[in-house]
């Protein structure tokens, strides 16, 4: 090793995710007919706002990409049709793609803004102030004895 840098080593076979360039659910290249495409992201956070990357060559963001959020969880989805056109090779991948993921706090879904440029779907999503919190502390009131009340 050299430089501070970890080296893998690589044995007889190659890792399955490698090998077939995606992660391996049991056979290789196998999934349901209704299963949708898992889709690449990258989430960052700064400036008040988490920033999600979502990797989405080739789709109309008009027609294709629909975003949700429903308490911390925000979900991308499109559909990327097969065109007509006969084909000799193909490996581009064509159906429903869908990723959720889980942020940390509530997300505010009347702040959020989504754009699409060059293939990449990035969503910018508001931070809640640190100082609204949702938990606090209830007082216990010792009970009035003399009105029959029970006695703590």
């Amino acid at each position: 090793m050299t430089g501070g840098k970890v080296e893998r080593r690589h044995g007889l076979f190659p890792d399955f995710d490698s090998w077939f360039g995606r992660e391996f659910p049991g056979l290789p290249g196998w999934r349901p007919a209704t299963a949708a495409h898992s889709i690449p992201v990258e989430v960052t956070s700064g400036d008040g706002v988490y920033v999600l990357r979502a990797e989405l060559p080739g789709m109309d963001p008009d027609h294709d990409i629909a975003i949700t959020v429903d308490d911390n969880l925000i979900t991308v989805s499109a559909e990327h049709s097969e065109s007509t056109e006969d084909k000799e090779h193909s490996e581009f991948r064509y159906g429903s793609f869908r990723r959720t993921v889980r942020l940390p706090a509530t997300i505010p879904a009347d702040d959020v803004e989504a754009s699409y440029a060059d293939g990449i779907l990035t969503i910018r999503i508001p931070m809640p102030d640190e100082t609204t919190k949702t938990g606090r502390t209830i007082p216990v009131k010792r009970a009035d004895t003399e009105s029959g009340g029970e006695r703590t």
